[in-house]
């Protein structure tokens, strides 16, 4: 079994005395490569802030993340970013498309920050696999939620990280587009032998993954 992210005995509270949180409470797991691992829980149970850590957006107050062979909180903030960029792409509940860029341009923007060359022909067969072919120049604002969401998936794929975090990316939506959009994300994981860890409230969308991981209070209290 190939490992992508290993979680090592990782701690995260707020507050202190009694407003003490403990978000994330001395958790350990490991994550399988090329694998779809759902992370549910119930709200405040910790699984957005574990989710964060794995995706090296916020850092432990002690505890290691390994992604690879990579101890991504041994890195300073600049090498961090780096990171995160190469090996690492983001799909939020509230999408994140900037607004005053069409949506060929949201797709490849990450991909102009790291100074990537833009593969035309991959941007295409990827828009094309996402249903999004003919919405190539549209604005944000004309879009479904939906359709914005497809985006954003786009946008964390077409830059090949080893690691796609999504953070409840189907609370947004109707049924029917959960449910597409979902299908959507395991295709391009299984196309693209990229690991997706999901945060997800829906019992029905964490059966379709691969693994599930529960957490309960910042705690790991099951894993199958």
């Amino acid at each position: 079994m190939s490992i992508t992210v290993k979680v090592q005995d990782l701690v995260k509270y707020y507050g202190s005395g009694e407003n003490l949180v403990k978000a994330v409470d001395h958790t350990s797991l490991s994550i399988e490569n090329a694998k779809f691992t759902a992370i549910v829980g119930r709200s405040g149970s910790g699984k957005s802030t574990l989710l964060h850590m794995i995706g090296g957006l916020d850092r432990p107050d002690s505890g290691k993340v390994y992604i690879g062979k990579t101890d991504i909180f041994a890195l300073n903030e600049d090498r961090l970013a780096q990171f995160r960029r190469k090996k690492i792409g983001f799909v939020f509940q509230d999408f994140n498309l900037i607004p005053s860029l069409n949506v060929w341009e949201n797709i490849v923007l990450p991909l102009g920050l790291d100074g990537k060359k833009v593969r035309e022909s991959e941007i295409e067969e990827l828009l094309v696999q996402l249903g999004l072919q003919d919405k190539r120049s549209a604005m944000p604002a004309t879009l479904s939620g939906g359709q914005k969401q497809r985006v954003a998936i786009a946008r964390a794929v077409a830059a090949n990280p080893a690691i796609i975090c999504a953070d409840e990316p189907t609370g947004n939506l109707d049924s029917q587009s959960e449910l597409e959009v979902v299908n959507l994300m395991k295709k391009c994981v299984a196309d693209y032998g990229q690991t997706l860890v999901m945060i997800t409230h829906d019992e029905g969308i964490a059966q379709m993954a691969d693994c599930i991981i529960v957490i309960e209070d910042g705690k790991v209290v099951n894993q199958s």
